[in-house]
């Protein structure tokens, strides 16, 4: 089930950057955590968790990503909207994947499959397709 809306994305060389966006109404991610997930090349339908924000502003970073992967999260002046950003720098190779943004109360799986709502995962997004090659 997709309610969030991500846009971004794209293809890239080798040390180049991108961002991800991952909006959606506010109650989608009030009190809870938004997750940005990734969906590597022959992983089939397992989604791994990258990183995280909760809505207190603790964050979690995968050991692959720390130090290159920046989230963040905003909420619209009239609180009715939030978006979550990924701000991704020095690329690689590994980094190719489908990317996918979702949230729940707590995330407490690293690998979950992905887009499905469970008792963990609530909402997801789309899903946007980050290439980087040489």
């Amino acid at each position: 089930d997709v309610q969030l809306i991500q846009t971004g994305g794209g293809s890239v060389q080798v040390g180049g950057s991108l961002r991800l966006s991952c909006s959606g109404s506010r109650a989608n991610f009030e009190g809870s955590e938004a997750g940005w997930y990734r969906q590597s090349p022959g992983k089939g339908n397992e989604c791994e968790l990258i990183s995280s924000i909760d809505d207190n502003g603790i964050r979690y970073y995968e050991e692959s990503v720390k130090g290159r992967f920046t989230i963040s999260q905003d909420n619209t002046q009239d609180n009715t909207k939030t978006v979550v950003h990924l701000q991704m720098n020095s690329l690689n190779f590994s980094d190719t994947a489908v990317y996918y943004c979702a949230s729940g109360e707590k995330l407490y799986s690293h690998y979950v499959a992905c887009k499905r709502v469970n008792g963990e995962l609530e909402v997801w997004g789309q899903g946007t397709q980050v290439t980087v090659s040489s």
